[in-house]
């Protein structure tokens, strides 16, 4: 049996999450009572296997014997429900742990959100269940539900829906109260779930374990996620590959964007939340769809479960008001939503489906016309399902009362009656109006997903789209060694950091290192005036804080003063930095400041950040992350949605300057820090971005080993 990248096997998992025998620590009768809730849920879905209570102060819990403590148990029983408070947690897990139960779920909390104690308790849990082969679910968690068998282990009054065929989500939260929202929102769209699983405090199991498992679970064909923070990266890394490859979708909402956030994330689970744009970068590299809100997260999940995916990024909008247009118009560019280009002229089947008074156009108004022809529903949609340059379409109707709803909703329906290619949603403009139950689990059966609101689903599609973008272009390019790199830590002097790195391709002013005054005017000479100096040592990083930088040198006399200028500053920044000399170099015509800089993180590998420079830099942060496996026309296209990339393409009759040019610099920079696993950072500040066909020129380059 394979196991999963935690050293669990995927069978002690299935224990877990579909386990033959429950014990119960802590059952009750008593309403309200955790274990009575747990025993009441079973009970009620009518679970088949053996459970055993366990209360030393009863012998029996309606018609089940009660066992007096873990110890009675019999060996091997697949999963224990601690359903006790946090004082009697860590005995039981070694009782467990001593009659070989295979798993165990821990409701209680004040373990490593509180402090010392409780983390050195949860440490002990998880030290445990790693010796006894034991999987843990929790601490601080709502537990699982198993729809596919029929078994909630949970507090939670649940109702378990068995897929029976459909297409199911697995829900995987560290969130036990967001799981068990995600999944009542889920069931109530008439969406199936296969499994739920909040893993809360995650002393001896993660989201990791959890997702790897459901990517191999035939009952599963997408998988839903809440997760503040990933412990295991680069085990996620695989498994989202994984997922990839099997065709199960991944959705994701991660609270801790904001620094209160972050907090929380701590307060809440014990764990200190992780960098977020770079998380994001490699998991929407990686194919997983982003949600930024719980809304947001169901509503993609329900598009992803009821259709196919997206070909391509550009949307079709179907409507019947020019208010609506505008309106669309209007969120589409406020979302990046690509709405396909159509026009009379190159759509025939779209303008023979039209009224001659109705131009082709995307928002596509059709008026009130389809109340007295209905057919012109059913023939916009047949030819924009037909159209190649469209991904999705999406039909805002509105609903109005069941007459209006009988005269529409028919002829939508007639345009989705074969196997669909592409996502089709339908969303009511008009919430709240009496449409018929019937009409709307038609439109589902037929392979539609339903909104109440345009709006909701135009960010839904949003979402998707960008997520193919992301997660499209070629593989990997190969790495790119730094010859006579050595690997020891510090950072590396700005004059060898581009002597490395000039070989590579990356691009440099002339330059020459200068050990004395003499040496630097003599470099100053061969390079030709003016030139520029710059004070060298690994121990100053900030060389302009320190009177390190010089510009626009013109002689040799100048040189030599600036030479003499320049050690006394540095010396009175900090006498402790010795200089190893100075870099000469030629100076260069003025261009656009841009950044381009990367580091090798220890979870999640390399990333590249690139976006604009100058004073503006810290304040704007107008900057992308880029995994090192994009191609150059995935670079541009991400450079080009940066805030001021109006300024790239030529603004105010400006040049357009050379973005192409500053992508493949950052492809390098992305191979550079793929073969060097040592190389921690690297950073090119300022990259100066010419017009077109005249490059790039990284006037300051750092790299820190270690």
């Amino acid at each position: 049996m394979p196991s999963t990248p935690s050293g669990y096997s995927r069978a002690t998992i299935s224990r877990l999450l579909r386990p033959g025998s429950i014990a119960v620590v802590g059952a009750s009768d008593k309403p309200g009572a955790l274990g009575a809730s747990v025993i009441g849920n079973l009970d009620r879905n009518r679970f088949a296997g053996a459970v055993y209570p366990i209360n030393p102060k009863r012998e029996s819990i309606g018609a089940r014997a009660c066992l007096p403590s873990v110890e009675a148990l019999p060996e091997g029983v697949d999963v224990a429900i601690l359903a006790i408070p946090r004082a009697g947690v860590l005995d039981a897990v070694r009782a467990l742990a001593a009659r070989k139960a295979g798993a165990a779920i821990i409701f209680a909390a004040g373990f490593a959100e509180d402090g010392p104690e409780g983390l050195a308790e949860q440490a002990e849990i998880a030290r445990i269940a790693h010796a006894s082969g034991m999987i843990i679910e929790g601490p601080n968690c709502l537990g699982s539900v198993n729809h596919v068998d029929g078994i909630p282990l949970t507090f939670v009054e649940t109702r378990c829906v068995a897929p029976a065929g459909r297409r199911a989500v697995g829900v995987v939260s560290q969130s036990g109260a967001m799981a068990a929202v995600v999944g009542t929102t889920l069931l109530a769209r008439e969406v199936a779930c296969s499994f739920s699983v909040s893993t809360g405090n995650e002393a001896a199991s993660s989201v990791e374990d959890y997702l790897d498992w459901l990517v191999d679970d035939p009952n599963t064909h997408l998988i839903a996620m809440i997760v503040e923070l990933f412990r295991a990266p680069r085990r996620l890394l695989a498994a989202l590959a994984r997922a990839q490859a099997a065709g199960k979708p991944v959705v994701l909402l991660h609270p801790g964007k904001s620094s209160a956030a972050r907090e929380s994330a701590a307060t809440h689970t014990g764990a200190m939340a992780g960098d977020y744009p770079l998380m994001r970068a490699k998991l929407a590299r990686a194919g997983v769809v982003i949600a930024e809100t719980l809304e947001e997260l169901c509503d993609i999940t329900e598009v992803l479960v009821r259709c196919p995916r997206m070909a391509h990024p550009s949307v079709a909008v179907l409507g019947e008001s020019g208010a609506f247009k505008a309106l669309t118009l209007d969120l589409a560019e406020e979302l990046g939503l690509r709405l396909a280009a159509l026009a009379d002229a190159d759509s025939p089947a779209l303008r023979a489906a039209l009224p001659p008074f109705v131009p082709v156009s995307n928002p596509l108004d059709i008026t009130a016309q389809g109340l007295s022809q209905p057919v012109i529903y059913t023939n916009t949609i047949t030819a924009l399902l037909g159209d190649a340059r469209v991904g999705a379409v999406l039909a805002g109707i509105i609903q109005g009362d069941p007459v209006t709803a009988q005269i529409k909703v028919p002829a939508i329906l007639a345009a989705l009656n074969g196997d669909l290619a592409k996502p089709v949603l339908f969303a009511g403009l008009d919430e709240g109006a009496d449409i018929p139950a019937h009409h709307i689990a038609a439109l589902r059966a037929a392979g539609a997903a339903c909104f109440p609101s345009s709006e909701r689903a135009l960010r839904a599609l949003a979402r998707l789209a960008a997520a193919a973008v992301a997660s499209g272009g070629q593989d990997a390019p190969a790495p790119l060694p730094v010859p006579g790199l050595t690997h020891h830590f510090g950072v590396v002097p700005e004059y060898r950091a581009k002597q490395l790195l000039a070989p590579l391709g990356i691009p440099f002013p002339p330059g020459r290192f200068a050990a004395t005054a003499e040496d630097a005017a003599a470099a100053a000479g061969a390079l030709g005036y003016p030139v520029a100096m710059k004070a060298q040592s690994a121990a100053l990083s900030h060389k302009s804080d320190a009177g390190g930088v010089m510009l626009n040198l013109a002689t040799a006399d100048a040189v030599r003063a600036a030479w003499t200028a320049m050690h006394a500053s540095v010396g009175v920044y900090d006498a402790a930095i010795t200089l190893d000399g100075v870099l000469i170099e030629a100076m260069g015509t003025r261009g656009l400041e841009m950044i381009v800089g990367a580091r090798n993180d220890s979870e999640w590998g390399p990333v590249v950040l690139a976006g604009f420079g100058g004073v503006t830099a810290e304040i704007l942060k107008d900057v992308r992350l880029f995994t090192p496996d994009r191609d150059e026309a995935s670079v541009i296209a991400e450079l080009m949605q940066l805030k001021q990339a109006a300024l790239l393409a030529g603004y105010r009759g400006a040049p357009a300057l050379d973005v192409a040019a500053l992508a493949r610099l950052i492809i390098t920079i992305g191979q550079v820090m793929l073969a060097e696993p040592g190389l921690h950072e690297l950073d090119l500040n300022p990259v100066i971005l010419h017009p077109v066909g005249q490059g790039v020129v990284a006037l300051d380059a750092l790299m820190l080993l270690g």
